[in-house]
């Protein structure tokens, strides 16, 4: 197995790959590669190449033509949560294929974060992308206000939805599974510890989104993100299959 590594774009020129300090760091002391061993950068993009570890960083052999990301591109609508958990909506989302992060402010989540933790949340993203052999990282945007989030996704033309408990809604998989031709695109949001309020989750109606379940469980903020992402990613990947 070849050590992974997401790289800028602009360490890329022409068919050498100009590492970072840290990045030789990691790659001969913790991975323990030599000169001429090879490893796998990927731009975060799309784009992977096979390099070979030289003096002067790394040279680019191959460019990689591999399919390992959701044909359906997902777009994750969740809220924030409170302590220390938030992270977990990053790794395994990231993992099931999860394409767009954007984090929203509802009435019963906490204030926005720092930059600090976002960078952090982004460096998490970018580590999950490796160690799941993706090609493309997620990119995590700046929290917004929920009223802004939906009304902004109001006219989009794409399968829209929202996951709610307590609720006398279809769950999702009956719609996922039901569909003629899986979507290219899907937006789906899942809220805060204690649910989404009357005033939101009416907004989100207004908005286009269709009430699902997620279940007769009540799950916790960060476990209904990856219950989401493995019910789209398994749905999509048998659809490509038949």
């Amino acid at each position: 197995m070849l050590y992974r590594l997401v790289i800028h774009e602009s360490q890329k020129q022409d068919t050498l790959i100009n590492l970072f300090s840290e990045q030789e760091h990691y790659l001969r002391r913790v991975v323990r590669l030599n000169n001429g061993q090879n490893f796998i950068t990927m731009d975060g993009k799309g784009h992977c190449w096979l390099v070979k570890l030289t003096d002067h960083g790394g040279e680019i052999l191959v460019s990689l033509k591999e399919i390992r990301e959701l044909l359906s591109s997902v777009t994750l609508r969740f809220a924030l949560t409170k302590g220390k958990g938030f992270y977990v909506i990053i790794i395994w989302p990231t993992q099931f294929g999860g394409k767009h992060f954007k984090t929203i402010i509802s009435h019963r989540t906490l204030l926005k974060p720092s930059e600090n933790k976002l960078e952090r949340w982004r460096k998490i993203a970018k580590e999950s992308a490796e160690q799941s052999e993706r090609q493309i990282v997620p990119y995590i945007a700046q929290p917004i206000s929920i009223f802004e989030a939906f009304t902004s996704m109001n006219k989009m033309n794409i399968p829209k939805y929202i996951a709610v408990a307590r609720a006398n809604a279809p769950h999702l998989l009956g719609f996922l599974t039901n569909l003629l031709e899986f979507p290219s695109q899907i937006i789906i949001a899942t809220g805060c510890e204690g649910g989404w309020t009357t005033d939101e989750f009416y907004k989100a109606i207004e908005c286009n989104f269709q009430p699902v379940s997620l279940g007769k469980r009540i799950l916790r903020a960060v476990t209904a993100p990856i219950m989401v992402m493995s019910l789209i990613a398994a749905v999509a990947e048998i659809s490509n299959h038949e």
